[in-house]
């Protein structure tokens, strides 16, 4: 299909924006510049050779956004003739992502954190602070934003520079001050060493037994020397001698599962794609962390991206894949620029890219940031994503390990799980399987924040307890009494006082009915307001929904609708009544959803009205 764009036609800055990304035009056809004695009235770019580009769709509207601030319509359209695109299946894309700008504005933007950890520790209050501060102005906006990942520094703040040379940062335990310090370019107040380590309060401990942490806070996560002198790349050598189907059977034989909140197996996941008989296959790491209350793969891609590097080359190897995306969320600036860092000096040290060491074993890793979706969490979403579609779900079967990117058999892990691999090729699998309990082997990285004294990612062998893990963390300030703890984040479920001896394994939490997840563990004392707490969290999944199936769609609307009733004391017929309808609204999610997002919206709400009581909904100090 020839795609006809008519105006706005694109500034020569917006053409060199699009252009930095997708190289100069080859055609007059693909927006080039027409020469009837080279290309006459054929096409230069063939019409598979275009569509080939799709994928590029989002890193040139990042690229037009970071250096105007907004996506201008001319932009917009060069684009489209540059990727052959329809402009609305583009504006479909553009408009799918909140951190996209489609109005012309300031060149800083600021997005503040108004979810469940930070709306506790004043985060609305900035929110309202900043908006005064800066009504009217043409140099700053300030939006609103769902987590941030950044829970044990809430409340938190992201500050997006958009120019010639962009610049993101993210402010933990923001105040006005603080954001505005960040405002001026060339700031970069989440850069220092100082936080990396108050994020892991175990470090330096007397009985700390830290192995995916021990780097956190310790050696330059800049520097691959460093990386090297405790054991880096061991991992690597390690399976290069052993081949990729021993290599495989390692990781089968450690017993890890997938850490972001599923729990497959990775040995059989690595397996199934080895066996593909397709011989293009992808590795995609799943960094695009964006549960509420979960922070402990940016701890990682921040304080120690080699080791993250390293487990993605070791499944590219071991699967016999030459490609490897790293799908980053957004709004972790900082992760992002380490990954780039790690990534660049492992290939100038031919640990990565073509012939790694000397083995004939080629494997490339290109980041992909995402702009803003909680969805794109979900892995086939994440396809879409990368593609250059709307990251909407696919329906499934087929199954990523036969038909995933790009229609391709492909491993996809979240960063926690890949950052074990090193580890487990350097011990032997059997070392890790010794670990933990029966039904949950290995290691297990926990985000601990709320209430609590030190907040922060904590690293223990699957079977400590939920009071145990509290009282690590220095148990609730004033020694005033837990009234829930979220487990899993807004995906997940409340547990109370009761369930605090719950040994914190997925069998564990399988048995009183609460899910371990993605390992969020965020405490609420007696002070919190755990109406309003539920209500965000059912705002959260209104606003997050793709829209794509009617159950979901539909279904989270009405439930938050349902629980500002009964919030307000406003319902439809009686408490009981309502109550009835969101347990049937939560059910036909469950049964019916294309994806985890409906499976899951209702289930935190659902657990907390069965611990407290539809009492729990109701405005305090109302």
């Amino acid at each position: 299909m020839d795609i006809k764009v008519r105006g706005p036609h694109p500034t020569e800055a917006e053409r060199l924006a699009v252009d930095a990304v997708l190289g100069q035009a080859v055609s007059a056809w693909a927006g080039g510049k027409r020469d009837l004695g080279r290309e006459g009235r054929i096409s230069l770019l063939g019409g598979s050779e275009a569509r080939a580009e799709r994928h590029l769709l989002l890193p040139a509207l990042h690229a037009v956004q970071d250096r105007f601030g907004w996506l201008p319509p001319g932009a917009i359209a060069y684009i489209c003739q540059r990727l052959t695109i329809p402009p609305a299946e583009a504006h479909g894309v553009a408009t799918f992502y909140h951190l996209f700008t489609h109005q012309s504005g300031a060149p800083i933007h600021v997005h503040v954190c108004d979810d469940i950890a930070c709306r506790h520790t004043g985060g609305l209050d900035l929110l309202a602070q900043l908006k005064q501060q800066h009504t009217g102005s043409k140099v700053v906006e300030i939006h609103s934003s769902p987590c941030l990942g950044l829970c044990e520094r809430a409340p938190a703040a992201l500050v997006l520079r958009s120019g010639k040379i962009p610049q993101g940062c993210a402010v933990g335990h923001a105040t006005s001050d603080t954001v505005a310090a960040a405002l001026p370019a060339d700031t970069f107040p989440d850069a220092g060493m100082d936080w990396l380590l108050a994020t892991v309060p175990q470090q330096g401990q007397p009985g700390a037994d830290l192995a995916l942490l021990t780097r956190v806070g310790r050696g330059d996560p800049a520097s691959l020397a460093d990386y090297q002198a405790t054991a880096g790349y061991a991992g690597l050598r390690a399976s290069i001698a052993l081949g990729g189907e021993k290599t495989i059977a390692e990781v089968t034989t450690s017993g890890i599962v997938g850490r972001g909140g599923a729990a497959f197996p990775t040995g059989r996941k690595w397996d199934a794609v080895a066996r593909a008989t397709d011989p293009v296959r992808y590795v995609v790491c799943n960094a695009d962390e964006s549960e509420p209350g979960t922070f402990k793969d940016r701890l990682l891609m921040e304080g120690d991206p080699f080791a993250l590097v390293e487990g993605m080359t070791i499944a590219g190897v071991a699967v016999g894949a030459r490609q490897g995306f790293l799908y980053i969320r957004g709004e972790y600036p900082l992760a992002i620029r380490r990954m780039q860092g790690a990534i660049d000096q492992a290939v100038a040290a031919h640990l990565l890219g073509d012939n790694i060491l000397g083995s004939g074993h080629d494997f490339h890793i290109t980041i992909r940031r995402g702009a803003g979706a909680y969805i794109c969490g979900e892995e086939t979403a994440l396809f879409n994503s990368i593609e250059g579609q709307r990251g909407e779900p696919r329906n499934k079967p087929p199954f990523p390990v036969l038909h995933g990117l790009f229609n391709q058999p492909t491993v996809i892990n979240n960063v926690e799980t890949l950052a074990n691999i090193p580890l487990i090729l350097r011990q032997g699998g059997a070392v890790s399987a010794a670990l933990g309990t029966p039904g949950s082997k290995g290691r297990k990285l926990f985000c601990v924040s709320g209430h609590v004294a030190r907040p922060g990612v904590y690293e223990f062998v699957f079977g400590i307890t939920l009071r145990q893990l509290i009282s690590q963390a220095g148990g609730v300030p004033g020694n005033r009494p837990i009234q829930a703890v979220l487990l899993g984040g807004a995906a997940g479920g409340f547990v109370g006082p009761a369930q605090l001896d719950v040994p914190l394994t997925l069998e564990g939490t399988r048995a009183i009915g609460a899910s371990l997840g993605s390992g969020v563990v965020m405490v609420f004392d007696d002070s919190a307001d755990l109406g309003d707490t539920l209500a965000r969290i059912a705002a959260f999944f209104r606003d997050e929904s793709c829209g794509q199936c009617v159950p979901c769609r539909v279904g989270v609307t009405r439930q938050e609708e349902l629980v500002g009733r009964l919030r307000h004391g406003q319902t439809i017929g009686s408490p009981a009544d309502e109550l009835a309808l969101l347990e049937e609204i939560g059910q036909v999610m469950r049964d019916a959803s294309i994806c985890g997002l409906g499976h899951t919206a209702s289930s935190a709400l659902q657990s907390a009205l069965r611990l407290f009581g539809p009492g729990i909904l109701a405005e305090k100090h109302a």
